[in-house]
């Protein structure tokens, strides 16, 4: 590794670590450098530290670049439904039960393993395990994500995720029934301080915005269409919850008497974005899966 060095002066006193890093390194993207400093590659006084740290005079950086690693993840013959593609990006409608990238436990068979069988051209900001994934859904979560082809599309499309431009919609399937027609559930987002695994609202959380309007009602289940403001970890499963309406089907966060959907019955089912290089806005749109639409079939029949 090449390790750099740098001190800070009196008029960046106050600078977030990576703005000021992404100054002073001008080959080097802000998210790439956000990147380094959750692997720990750059250190203030000798101790690792968040992208969130305001720098102070005096305050000695130093950075290393790792290495370029060779993609050690399997390419893998999967198909794949691509509803959009050009030079810069796709739009993949992922089905339930796929992983969006390798992790301990799952090191195949995930959607990276699937587009880099389908195209080598992804970008490398989000590291080696995850090339090209800007955001992601649950497994047992189906519907549309985007996926960059080079790191200038990847800082566009996560730019406007940060500044809240990029339009998600998702369908669900929760339990009781919701009285009103429209909502917004505004409660911060963190770990479950009694449950490691799970997400919460706490105090201490990040901000998470959750608008929603019901489409059908039915016995003791209602069907939603939810909105997202923000994009925080399993952030439409935990609100739902929260307000007492948990999603049909949810292993980690529904009642054990549930519909027998073997997951989540949420599905993304509208993306809409500017493209990167045109500054067009692109909107996509998909089905639900058979099993989400044979549960709204059932409980159509039982109401």
């Amino acid at each position: 590794m090449t390790e750099h060095r740098h001190t800070v002066e009196q008029d960046e006193q106050g600078l977030r670590i990576d703005k000021l890093l992404s100054k002073v390194d001008t080959d080097t993207s802000r998210s790439q450098i956000q990147a380094w400093i959750k692997e720990d590659h750059v250190t203030v006084n000798g101790s690792p530290i968040k992208n969130n740290y305001k720098c102070q005079a005096g305050d000695d950086i130093a950075w290393e670049i790792p290495e370029v690693k060779e993609l050690d993840v399997v390419a893998e013959d999967i198909p794949l439904e691509i509803v959009y593609e050009d030079k810069d990006l796709l739009v993949v409608n992922k089905p339930r039960g796929m992983v969006v990238h390798p992790s301990a436990g799952h090191a195949s068979g995930t959607l990276v393993n699937a587009l880099l069988y389908h195209c080598q051209d992804l970008s490398g900001i989000n590291g080696v395990l995850r090339p090209g994934i800007v955001h992601r859904i649950d497994k047992d979560t189906s519907g549309l994500l985007v996926v960059a082809k080079n790191d200038l599309a990847h800082i566009s499309l996560a730019e406007q995720l940060k500044d809240k431009h990029v339009e998600r919609k998702y369908m669900a399937i929760v339990h009781g029934e919701i009285s009103h027609e429209y909502g917004t559930i505004e409660a911060p987002i963190g770990r479950d301080p009694k449950d490691r695994q799970k997400m919460a609202v706490v105090d201490d959380g990040k901000d998470a915005v959750t608008h929603f309007e019901v489409i059908d009602r039915f016995q003791n289940f209602t069907f939603i269409e939810c909105k997202l403001e923000t994009g925080r970890t399993h952030q439409i499963r935990v609100h739902m919850q929260y307000i007492g309406h948990p999603l049909a089907g949810d292993p980690k966060y529904g009642p054990r008497k549930t519909l027998e959907l073997d997951g989540q019955a949420l599905h993304a089912s509208v993306l809409g974005f500017e493209h990167p290089q045109t500054s067009e806005w692109l909107s996509f749109q998909a089905d639900p899966p058979k099993v989400f639409a044979d549960a709204l079939n059932d409980l159509t029949k039982m109401s």
